[in-house]
């Protein structure tokens, strides 16, 4: 298997709300929830700079997909953004609280030498925002 990923898919309870979160807090563009017409279709599709591709998918449509019960949010997955300084996590941060995020951790400086801090979407979902100085 070649381990090219190309949709990380995100388990939400209200895909109106989550893409409000993205969309229109976050200024993520898409063409907004698409597959409607089908049983457990509707998803919304975020396009990434780096070509891949983030999904919004109902909890309770990936359980019937796959024939499991529903599960709430996992806190095992940690999606981190990198960005090119601490303005950077310092405005994003402040981007996401502003959009409803909630802050778990404010950014601040870390014991390897970069900073950062740590927010959930509305569906529980951790995103990390960190500079590296060894990065850039």
């Amino acid at each position: 298997m070649n381990p090219d990923i190309s949709v990380i898919t995100l388990g939400v309870d209200d895909l109106k709300r989550s893409l409000t979160f993205y969309q229109d807090g976050l200024g993520w563009e898409t063409d907004g929830i698409i597959g409607e017409e089908f049983d457990n279709g509707a998803v919304v599709f975020f396009k990434l700079p780096s070509g891949l591709r983030l999904a919004l998918w109902p909890r309770k449509s990936i359980a019937a997909e796959m024939g499991v019960e529903v599960a709430g949010a996992a806190n095992e997955v940690l999606l981190s953004h990198n960005v090119k300084s601490r303005k950077a996590v310092d405005d994003v941060m402040a981007e996401a609280k502003q959009a409803g995020a909630e802050i778990l951790k404010p950014a601040k400086d870390l014991v390897w030498g970069g900073y950062g801090g740590f927010f959930t979407d509305p569906d529980g979902h951790i995103w990390e925002i960190t500079w590296n100085p060894a990065r850039n």
